[in-house]
């Protein structure tokens, strides 16, 4: 059941990305625009715009939530390949995702004070223009 919902939200996903989906969702606003002077633009006309809508948003927040999961999932498990098979590379960062979200801001500080401490020795570009900015805020400039 799980591998044929994975199917289905995977292909639903990608056809509701579709310039042809944007173009069917754009003809259906046109069309129900176009009979509003033939149903009086009543509540019942106004209402079936606004629950197809809400049916179908409420349905793709589902399908969306479940395909950006499993991309999520796909880069982490990609990343954690990556960082196995680079010599040198701490492989304790594998579990970065169950980690708590103080323990995550304790590792984010730890690769800052790293990069504060070795930014002059690797020519990280980006560390000494912050690092020039700290400096003239300190300076008064």
């Amino acid at each position: 059941m799980t591998d044929m919902f994975w199917r289905f939200s995977d292909a639903a996903s990608h056809a509701v990305g579709t310039y042809w989906a944007f173009l069917l969702a754009c003809v259906v606003v046109v069309v129900w625009a176009g009979t509003g002077s033939f149903f009086g633009y009543s509540d019942t006309w106004q209402l079936v715009i606004n629950t197809g809508t809400t049916i179908v948003t409420f349905l793709m927040v589902f399908l969306i939530q479940n395909t950006q999961n499993r991309d999520a999932r796909v880069v982490a498990l990609k990343l954690d390949e990556l960082l196995r098979a680079v010599e040198g590379a701490r492989t304790s960062m594998v579990e970065l995702d169950d980690m708590s979200d103080d323990d995550l801001t304790l590792v984010q500080r730890e690769f800052h004070r790293l990069r504060e401490k070795y930014a002059p020795l690797i020519d990280d570009d980006l560390a000494h223009v912050e690092q020039e900015l700290r400096a003239r805020k300190k300076g008064g400039h």
